[in-house]
């Protein structure tokens, strides 16, 4: 590891998991989804043609497990072209530094995020008074303080396009962080969402358990604007995505993700937003 690069002081291995704790599914041909205990990290590229892009870099400590990932979908010698970020969070970046080092690629995030990642801002604490069940009580263990990776950082190109995804654009999906950001292939409806909507209630640990799969807002603890999350789930909304990979619970398509991004549409404040909390007006 690079002496100029490091994770926050709060930075640590969460003994948190899920029943789909190192799986990996083929959601299309070339996008497979890995699931590192309860977050979920998106491999782009085809298995045959060795061209491949990781988005998100997984749970604090993980790197290990993503690179067998890697290696037992892309074979032995595989190596993403760049590391992309939906967002700066711990459980999306937390083996940015081991992956970017032993790959030697770049690590590209919307310019809102680059403070959270050249080590110049703290994203807010977690909010433990969030009504939603156990994760979110044990939120405050999480870590929230800003990681340094300036000398591979990058930032996402102001045309939207995504560098080394010809066919994907990104789209600014505000709310759960600044700088967060989705990933959508109008050709064949393929939206990678991020946290901007997941699919599974996050905040219970029952449910990250066993994966209980529906449509929720961003994870509660860890979102500071609920008005731009709001926005943000109407925006992909409208694009009437057939395939939906979240940073957390299962894919979800055709007409199972439709009436289940209307509903929550519909019904933001009931099924995504907290009743209280201190990051609620």
């Amino acid at each position: 590891m690079a002496a100029s690069m490091h994770y926050g002081d709060d930075y640590k291995y969460l003994p948190v998991t899920s029943k789909e704790n190192g799986k990996g599914v083929e959601v299309l041909t070339d996008l497979y989804q890995y699931t590192v205990q309860i977050v979920n990290v998106v491999f782009y590229g085809r298995p045959d043609d060795g061209d491949l892009v990781l988005i998100d870099a997984g749970m604090p400590k993980s790197s290990e497990k993503i690179i067998e990932a890697a290696k037992e979908r892309f074979g032995e010698n595989s190596k993403p072209k760049a590391i992309i970020l939906t967002h700066g969070h711990f459980d999306h970046v937390g083996a940015v530094i081991e992956l970017s080092e032993h790959w030697d690629v770049p690590v590209y995030a919307h310019k809102l995020e680059l403070p959270y990642l050249n080590g110049m801002k703290d994203y807010q604490a977690p909010d433990p008074s969030v009504y939603g069940g156990m994760v979110a009580k044990m939120s405050p263990m999480f870590p929230h303080a800003g990681i340094d990776i300036t000398e591979r950082l990058h930032e996402l190109p102001a045309d939207g396009s995504v560098p080394y995804m010809p066919d994907f654009e990104w789209v600014h999906t505000p709310g759960h962080a600044e700088g967060h950001v989705s990933f959508y292939r109008e050709k064949d409806k393929a939206l990678i969402a991020g946290d901007a909507f997941i699919t599974v209630k996050q905040d219970s640990l029952y449910n990250v358990l066993t994966q209980e799969k529906n449509i929720y807002g961003p994870p509660r603890y860890f979102t500071a604007d609920w008005e731009a999350a709001q926005a943000s789930v109407e925006k992909l909304a409208s694009v009437n995505p057939e395939i939906a990979i979240t940073g957390h619970g299962q894919p979800m398509t055709g007409n199972e993700l439709a009436e289940a991004l209307d509903k929550l549409v519909n019904n933001f404040d009931e099924i995504a937003k907290p009743d209280s909390g201190k990051y609620i007006e």
